[in-house]
């Protein structure tokens, strides 16, 4: 895994080697995450990278906040509530000497604390596959603060998403066993 465009250009991030099976670590491929970018600055959507807010929900090892960080982003806060999750974020922060740009909150996505700082613009949101953790954690974002108004929200699942109540479908793609859903706040 590497960092593909912008500042922090081809460093490698820590591998996950064998990880914690109890985590579900599944990290986005360099190949889906640069496809997701390529969608995200091919003009459809203006561009949600420069000067973002990032929050980047079950962050696993932090590689599509850090890329959007690498490409322009203001500020991410990664949250993720697994131990291994968390020191391989650290881990990375360090490497792309990041840490005065980030934040990490070490809690389940899907209790998220009332936001505390300007809401994000740019969220990713990349739950374990298949147990429905997506839309509480969308829920509790949008509930909490975290969300701002003009805000684009780009969803990893294994199956396409439906948009929840208040959210506007906007795009969808498949990559692989991958499909990414993006929306928007109504």
């Amino acid at each position: 895994m590497r960092i593909i465009a912008g500042q922090f250009r081809g460093t490698a991030l820590t591998s996950v080697g064998k990880g914690d099976a109890g985590a579900h670590l599944r990290p986005t491929t360099d190949r889906v995450r640069e496809s997701l970018f390529n969608v995200l600055m091919g003009g459809r959507f203006g561009d949600p990278i420069t000067d973002a807010v990032v929050l980047d929900l079950f962050a696993g090892t932090g590689a599509l906040g850090l890329e959007a960080l690498s490409r322009g982003a203001s500020h991410v806060t990664f949250v993720d509530d697994g131990r291994k999750a968390t020191s391989l974020i650290r881990e990375n922060i360090r490497l792309t000497r990041s840490k005065a740009a980030t934040r990490i909150i070490t809690r389940d996505a899907t209790r998220l604390p009332p936001c505390d700082s300007d809401p994000a613009t740019l969220i990713f949101l990349d739950p374990p596959y298949g147990k429905s953790m997506g839309q509480k954690a969308l829920d509790s974002a949008h509930h909490q603060g975290w969300i701002a108004p003009d805000a684009l929200i780009v969803w990893e699942e294994n199956a396409a998403q439906q948009p929840p109540t208040g959210f506007t479908l906007l795009d969808t793609r498949k990559y692989g066993d991958t499909h990414v859903t993006i929306v928007e706040p109504a």
